[in-house]
């Protein structure tokens, strides 16, 4: 293998013409990590992949369907995550061609594919093994793999007895109807529904049989190595290959000593802006019109919203939810802190934030919606406006708060307006205290979260739709 190597200045590639006439096989090296990072990555991935909603195991294939087909809206395509073990996977094919990216473990991996079409493969199984081609990649890669439909392939880890990861690889099937006869199959894949193991076709039993029996040998199948930096078959490639092993070992031990796989999502919802008063018609408006000592009102919209067939008050009573369960967390611990701080005084204590904390309040004498204890409500019989009026009275201070969805066109203006009226000095003084906080956070933060809550419920009735904002 060394007298053959050469060079190049760009991605080592390996190109392997079909025998039977179809696309050939082309796999590509990109990049090399560090010393046994390969398994790491390999092993976290695959756990990942374990707690993803669609993830199933079958043929040695662990794999999750990442992003399914939309036939209803033209879109064929579909993205799949898979892993491969150390003992790697058996042979089997798949009716489109597959283009997929992975990262190889710190045993390296070794690629077979076979070429043959199915009249050769009757006629005889020898003919499998005369049709196969072996690709090795090193120890920790990226690297690239495409090949047409119907051909035959299996993956395994070089080192099999070193217990390494084969690899991962992110797989992206370009028309997931490609290739499909089978009309429930194709249904299946129309629902969105397919795995990728049940567009999986599996080795004839024949020919399984006759490579159970008649094993080819290492030097009779024509095989391609791929390197970045050291020459295949040479002795420094030996000597890091043993290193990349070793490491591999000990990093695959850290990741599998880890109490949990985290992974988080953050998000920046849409802008929440400050109006200078309540909007026109607001049931606010009418709230101590004589004297108040604290105003503010807070919007966020929703663009096209109107398009997705809810009304105002179906709407709403999702915010309304929010403001429950979506609880911002800073703010529950603010309010945790405030509540000791005034037990003392004999004050109204609530875990919710108080532009909202009455609809906790036990009193069910007047319900929107059948849940959600208000003081008023408004709602347009045409289903374009809805409003509560929430609020409470203290030994310090009585407070009224709105939250009201309204449709422009396809947009829904949510707002949450708050108006306080103080009772004595220490009202005064209390209000001076947290004006600042609650304008520049608590309200802000509250209503966008609990609007983020509606929107969710509006797509996606289980709440488990992911909205990109």
């Amino acid at each position: 293998m060394t007298a053959t190597a050469r060079a190049t200045a760009s991605f080592p590639t390996a190109r392997i013409a079909s025998r039977s006439g179809g696309l050939p096989i082309e796999v590509t090296l990109i990049a090399q990590l560090g010393l046994g990072a390969g398994d790491g990555m390999c092993r976290e991935a695959e756990a990942r992949q374990r707690g993803h909603a669609t993830f199933a195991d079958a043929l040695d294939e662990p794999a999750a369907t990442l992003a399914a087909t939309d036939i209803s809206r033209g879109e064929t395509t579909a993205l799949h995550s898979f892993a491969v073990g150390a003992q790697g996977h058996p042979f089997h094919r798949h009716a489109g061609h597959r283009v997929f990216t992975a990262v190889s473990g710190s045993g390296g991996v070794q690629l077979r594919f076979s070429t043959v079409s199915d009249s050769q493969l009757r006629e005889s199984p020898r003919a499998f093994v005369e049709a196969l081609h072996h690709v090795n990649i090193p120890p920790d890669c990226v690297f690239t793999v495409r090949f047409g439909g119907r051909t035959w392939h299996q993956f395994a880890s070089l080192r099999p007895d070193a217990a390494h990861p084969t690899m991962f690889a992110l797989s992206c099937h370009t028309n997931e109807l490609g290739g499909l006869d089978d009309p429930a199959l194709r249904e299946r894949v129309g629902s969105g529904g397919a795995t990728i193991h049940d567009l999986t076709d599996q080795l004839p039993q024949a020919v399984a049989d006759y490579l159970s029996t008649n094993p080819p040998g290492r030097l009779e199948i024509p095989t391609l190595s791929l390197s970045l930096n050291e020459r295949p078959g040479s002795l420094l490639s030996a000597i890091c290959s043993r290193v990349r092993g070793f490491a591999g070992a000990m990093r695959g031990l850290t990741a599998a000593c880890r109490c949990r796989v985290a992974g988080f999502v953050a998000r920046r919802g849409h802008a929440v802006v400050e109006l200078p008063g309540p909007p026109a018609g607001s049931l606010l408006e009418r709230q101590y019109r004589d004297r108040f000592d604290h105003q503010d009102t807070f919007q966020l919209v929703l663009h096209g919203m109107g398009a997705s067939g809810t009304t105002a008050s179906a709407l709403l009573a999702d915010v309304l939810d929010g403001f429950l369960s979506n609880r911002p967390v800073t703010v529950s611990w603010m309010m945790g802190l405030r509540n000791i701080l005034v037990l003392p005084l004999r004050l109204r204590t609530s875990p919710l934030g108080c532009p909202v904390s009455s609809l906790l309040s036990g009193n069910r004498e007047r319900l929107f919606a059948g849940k959600y204890p208000v003081f008023e409500e408004l709602v347009d019989p045409r289903g374009q406006r809805a409003e509560v009026l929430l609020g409470a009275d203290d030994r310090h201070l009585r407070f009224r708060s709105s939250v009201g969805v309204r449709f422009v066109g396809s947009d829904a203006l949510i707002t949450m307006g708050t108006r306080v009226q103080c009772r004595n000095v220490f009202g005064r003084f209390y209000m001076a205290a947290i004006d600042r906080v609650h304008r520049a956070y608590v309200s802000p933060r509250m209503l966008g979260m609990a609007v983020e809550h509606a929107q969710r419920r509006a797509y996606g009735a289980d709440g488990s739709t992911e909205l990109a904002f």
